[in-house]
């Protein structure tokens, strides 16, 4: 992992067009600002991981309804 030291207004790139912008500092919380395009998905990583559970439950749920829709043929 790379750690970066960021002051408010001061970002990072990623990529050349993901910018990650400090935007807000208090106490103990920072705000951040993303600037992607519009393909490119970004989420808080708890949400990411909802998306991700999700997907999983779908696809095993897929998955069981084709394996019985085989084993009714």
């Amino acid at each position: 992992m790379l750690v970066l030291s960021r002051k408010k207004n001061e970002s990072i790139v990623i990529n050349d067009d993901i910018t990650i912008v400090v935007v807000e500092i208090r106490g103990d919380k920072v705000r951040l600002g993303v600037e992607a395009p519009k393909e490119v998905p970004v989420h808080r990583r708890e949400v990411f991981d909802a998306i991700r559970r999700n997907e999983a439950a779908a696809s095993e749920g897929k998955a069981a309804d084709a394996a019985k829709t085989q084993n009714d043929s």
